[in-house]
């Protein structure tokens, strides 16, 4: 799980994440997810739904699979992405799918 706030800055890290992609809390928190932590979740897919909601006033509950491939190989993914618009924190929960997990385009 990550948390972080309207201003991007990662405010949670769990030890998952941390193992998943290899970053410490410590080099992660209060850091931008978008630019800094996570650069490959800056997209339409997963940073514009979190802005597209806080504009509506709208909660996000929504998951989505993935494929992470910045700092690691490419590692499969189901990300629901959390948020309410009355809350100063949004989630993007990470969980590790197996490889066929998938579907096909």
């Amino acid at each position: 799980m990550i948390g972080f706030g309207e201003d991007t800055r990662v405010t949670r890290h769990n030890r998952h994440a941390s193992r998943l992609s290899g970053l410490s809390p410590e080099r992660v928190i209060d850091n931008p997810l978008s630019t800094m932590v996570a650069p490959c979740m800056n997209n339409f897919l997963v940073a514009q739904r979190f802005e597209d909601a806080r504009a509506a006033g709208e909660a996000l509950d929504v998951s989505l699979d993935y494929v992470f491939t910045l700092r690691m190989r490419a590692t499969k993914v189901r990300l629901p992405l959390l948020a309410s618009p009355q809350g100063d924190t949004r989630y993007v929960v990470v969980n590790r799918l197996p490889c066929t997990s998938l579907r096909k385009a």
